[in-house]
């Protein structure tokens, strides 16, 4: 997602801060390579060019007072104005002071609504919630037992009525359930169709009407483009929505529709789904999303999942092992998972500022070589992950046949490993000798 904006901001960044002097002349020839760059994102074309004006207002302000990095002020103008497009500031779920809170989901067919309910339920359970899952589509075949296969998954109970018709009537007792069994959080899925229509939003308005929910949040999918922008408009108008949450943001769609749907609606993105894993949801934060769209990174949310993928007790061993120099081709196998854990490894790069751009442009990341690396060591025998020193020739012929690689792959893996430890043994040393302070990366 944004892969053509963060490519073209990367050439237009690189003009601007590479000069020492900056004329109205260069603000207006950077500013019409920005205008391009997100008319080719699929940015709808008012709001490419509102974006626009505002920034040359802006930048030219900037060009009168005489700053000393002109460049750098005009990248900064647009870092703001780009948070602004994306909404502004983070906004988090509202919590209704007397629960339940309950919680609305529209959307069309096709957007992932009954796998992002999964999702949002997932979330809020592992922070401490108690969601319930509400199966309202009563007229696609097989909604209602998708949605209990999702709760499964999720780990959350489904509310549904046997034989019901009336989605209305199930929501209302779903609340009533949910206040008798101390369920914190209703989380509604509503009925979707193919395309708006009539019926679909009588029946929205009057389950607004009916249960009062806290936040309505339409599922949209980020593939749709420009359609994105009709259709959240329709909706808003309808249900007066309060947030969105944004599907296949881990695509390869352009971006702009999301873009302008923001823009044009004024609701903002609460979460955006970044696999199709039900853990991958996450909370969607304006100000990040732009540093990463202009290949500044975006270090608070790689920490973040790595937080989230680590386990306390697995790190504390981890570090008993590392510091009396004890890692094994296990050891290095699971890192290796908790790693791919935290999502495709050209999105984590592009977290860490200026790596992204440097990457792509060497060609991207081979994510098949980790797959490489965790076949040849999954085709070791126990002991020869504990002890590589045994693997001879012979073992050599075995683990690559086994793992469909070459005996140069497994040569290179071991090779860097015994480097690996090396290393570790060294930092280990240093630390015992009371050296720790003078360590690029001190063990903790």
């Amino acid at each position: 997602m944004f892969e053509s904006l963060q490519s073209r901001f990367a050439t237009i960044i690189r003009n601007l801060t590479g000069r020492g002097v900056l004329s109205e002349a260069d603000v207006d020839a950077a500013l019409r390579e920005v205008r391009l760059a997100l008319l080719e994102a699929d940015v709808n074309f008012k709001v490419a060019k509102a974006f626009v004006d505002r920034v040359r207002a802006a930048a030219v302000g900037a060009l009168i007072t005489k700053s000393l990095a002109p460049g750098h002020e005009v990248v900064k103008i647009v870092h703001e104005e780009l948070i602004r497009l994306l909404g502004g500031p983070t906004r988090e779920l509202r919590i209704a002071d007397r629960p339940p809170t309950i919680i609305l989901l529209a959307g069309l067919h096709g957007a992932g609504k009954t796998t992002t309910a999964g999702k949002l339920a997932l979330r809020l359970r592992k922070r401490g919630r108690q969601p319930l899952l509400v199966a309202t589509d009563l007229k696609r075949p097989a909604a209602v037992t998708q949605l209990q296969v999702v709760g499964a998954q999720a780990g959350t109970p489904v509310y549904v009525q046997e034989g019901a018709t009336d989605p209305i009537a199930v929501a209302r007792g779903a609340i009533d359930e949910a206040r008798r069994g101390g369920q914190d959080t209703v989380i509604i899925d509503s009925a979707g169709r193919q395309h708006i229509d009539e019926e679909l939003m009588a029946e929205l308005r009057a389950m607004r009407e009916a249960v009062q929910p806290h936040e309505v949040l339409l599922v949209m999918d980020a593939m749709a483009g420009q359609d994105a922008v009709s259709m959240a408009e329709r909706f808003h108008q309808m249900l007066a929505l309060d947030g969105l949450i944004v599907t296949k943001l881990d695509g390869d769609a352009r971006g702009g529709g999301v873009l302008s749907v923001v823009e044009v609606t004024g609701v903002p993105v609460l979460f955006a789904g970044t696999s199709e894993k039900l853990d991958g949801l996450e909370p969607f934060h304006p100000d990040r999303m732009a540093s990463r769209i202009l290949g500044m990174g975006d270090v608070l949310t790689l920490i973040e999942r790595a937080q989230e993928g680590v386990d306390d007790q697995a790190a504390a061993e981890l570090e008993r092992k590392l510091r009396k120099a004890e890692f094994t081709l296990d050891d290095f196998r699971q890192q290796l998972r908790q790693v791919r854990k935290m999502g495709p490894l050209d999105s984590l790069m592009e977290m860490i500022p200026g790596l992204g751009v440097r990457m792509k442009s060497a060609g991207g990341v081979d994510e098949r070589q980790l797959g490489r690396v965790e076949a040849i060591i999954d085709s070791m025998t126990a002991q020869e992950r504990r002890q590589p020193q045994l693997i001879d020739g012979s073992r050599r012929r075995r683990i690559a046949r086994g793992s469909g690689t070459s005996i140069q792959d497994v040569n290179r893996l071991l090779r860097q490993f015994d480097e690996a430890k090396r290393m570790i043994k060294q930092v280990s040393e240093l630390e015992k000798k009371g050296k720790r302070g003078k360590l690029p990366f001190p063990l903790q």
